[in-house]
């Protein structure tokens, strides 16, 4: 590569740097999760009523304690901690309408709202309904549960005149069956519109602090984490094996497994101290992001680059290399920037307009890549059929159709994906969800297995390096081919209009001979 080439490159990969640095200090806000806590949140407007969402997370139940007189705290539950409602001093000469924190299970969302004559529903308390005596103006409105006894869970707090916060009781709620829980707090005192809320809750499962929907991802990444190992012994003693064999191809692979190794063990560290202190650790995550897109950028990268002959039936990528750069280093900014917005500080699942945002970027560009390396291939295919390369063109068939299933498979579960979310509106199946990131996960770890099965370290390795010494236009058994006696003659010596002896006898001719040994 020329300097200026590499001055190019060089000042590319310096503003790649500078935008992901950018990027890093929008999205990464103290994480939250587990433990939400609420900094001066303002009430919105929903329907008649003002609203601020506290959380929502699912939780599975504990049992309900046999011996009544036993003080210990459940295994699951959700508590208040000094949960203040704040308003500014010009609004407080008055005595306020409560305000609410009522928590209740998706089940009995039905619960929550009514309206008067069949007009539109209201979360508030309307004069009207009050008329009718199903409820109280200035409260909210709810009907216990049909599904669960006791539900939903309803505290109030009211300020008293000249009072400028109001504390919420401490208390602790103990979750007996398993859903997707909802926080929220809600006033319907037109006077309370600059009212703020501080403070934090605490969300538990029986197993830690870490979300419902996220529990089974610790085991996960501890069993990925191990399967990683297992290819990292195999392919590191074949390398170990063979080193005087190895080529450029197998380095890059030697350092996706590395990268792997690494990110699923820092995916595991970060879920465990998760759900032991009910704090995202921003550190851990942040690495554990950055390990994961680096290995799905350089992946690609090496998909290109294979589909494209490289080391195989080209040395370089000549003008190509900045493009490739280019691409590779853009979908690392993209892919970046959407995994630090919804691992980083996400308190619930962003919503489906806000992730698109994101997630439509990322999506373009491996549409890019997919384009870019079937494109590639197809020509790599050509050309070693073309020059007769059979044991390069066999490995490069195999490649082929594990791609062609990862392809196949990974729009099925796009599809399938967006069936998923669109029809849990809800969050009402939130014990699979962790199942949409693992999917991806195992994924790419089979078609990582794949590729070191084909291209592992082997004595046989510079079978498929790039040689410009015209031997590698044949294989063993065809170059054989060429040199045994034949009695007859091909179809090719009969169709080739110069056709001159070959003093020997053998009856081959030069135009033959020629022939077969050109591309």
């Amino acid at each position: 590569m020329s300097s200026s080439s590499s001055i190019k490159v060089s000042s590319f990969t310096a503003f790649l740097i500078s935008i992901w640095a950018v990027s890093l200090l929008l999205v990464v806000v103290p994480g939250e999760a587990s433990v939400h806590k609420y900094t001066g949140e303002k009430f919105g407007i929903k329907g008649n009523a003002f609203v601020v969402h506290g959380g929502s997370e699912g939780i599975y139940s504990s049992p309900i304690p046999t011996n009544l007189s036993d003080s210990s705290k459940p295994d699951s539950f959700i508590r208040f901690e000094k949960i203040i409602f704040k308003r500014p001093k010009e609004f407080s000469n008055f005595t306020s309408w409560p305000i609410h924190a009522i928590i209740f299970e998706v089940d009995d969302r039905e619960t929550i709202g009514g309206s008067a004559y069949g007009g539109q529903r209201a979360v508030c308390c309307t004069a009207d309904l009050a008329k009718l005596g199903v409820c109280k103006q200035g409260n909210i409105i709810y009907r216990p549960s049909t599904i669960t006894p006791g539900w939903p869970q309803v505290f109030d707090v009211s300020f008293k005149a000249d009072e400028l916060d109001a504390m919420l009781q401490p208390s602790l709620i103990q979750i007996t069956k398993t859903g997707m829980y909802n926080l929220y707090f809600i006033h319907c005192d037109l006077n309370l519109e600059e009212v703020i809320v501080e403070g934090k809750t605490i969300w538990k499962n029986p197993t830690g602090y870490l979300p419902g929907r996220m529990a089974p991802l610790m085991n996960f990444y501890a069993f990925l984490s191990l399967a990683f190992v297992l290819l990292g012994i195999f392919w590191f003693s074949q390398y170990a094996r063979f080193w005087r064999e190895v080529l450029t191809l197998q380095n890059c692979i030697t350092l996706v497994i590395t990268l792997g190794m690494f990110e699923m063990a820092l995916w595991y560290f970060d879920y465990a101290k998760f759900n032991e202190t009910g704090v995202r650790p921003i550190g851990i995550t942040v690495w554990a992001v950055t390990f994961g897109t680096v290995k799905r950028t350089v992946s690609r990268l090496i998909i290109l680059m294979v589909s494209m002959g490289y080391g195989v039936v080209r040395p370089t990528l000549g003008g190509l290399t900045s493009k490739v750069l280019m691409l590779g280093g853009t979908f690392f900014i993209a892919s970046e920037v959407l995994e630090l917005v919804e691992n980083v500080g996400a308190i619930s699942d962003l919503s489906g307009k806000a992730r698109l945002f994101f997630v439509l970027p990322v999506a373009v560009l491996d549409a890019a890549f997919i384009l870019w390396i079937f494109t590639s291939l197809s020509a790599t295919l050509n050309k070693l059929q073309a020059r007769r390369m059979l044991a390069k063109l066999d490995i490069y068939r195999k490649f082929t159709n594990a791609l062609v299933v990862a392809v196949i498979v990974s729009v099925g579960w796009i599809c399938y994906e967006l069936y998923f979310k669109s029809s849990d509106s809800y969050n009402e199946h939130w014990q699979n969800a962790w199942i949409i990131p693992a999917f991806w996960q195992v994924l790419s770890f089979s078609l990582l297995c794949v590729i070191c099965a084909l291209w592992a370290p082997s004595q046989n390795s510079m079978r498929y390096a790039y040689s410009d010494d015209g031997s590698e236009e044949f294989d063993k058994d065809d170059s054989l081919t060429l040199i045994k006696p034949s009695l007859i003659p091909s179809k090719d010596v009969w169709s080739t209009p110069d056709v001159r002896p070959v003093h020997g006898g053998n009856g081959l001719s030069n135009g033959d001979l020629g022939e077969d040994k050109t591309e």
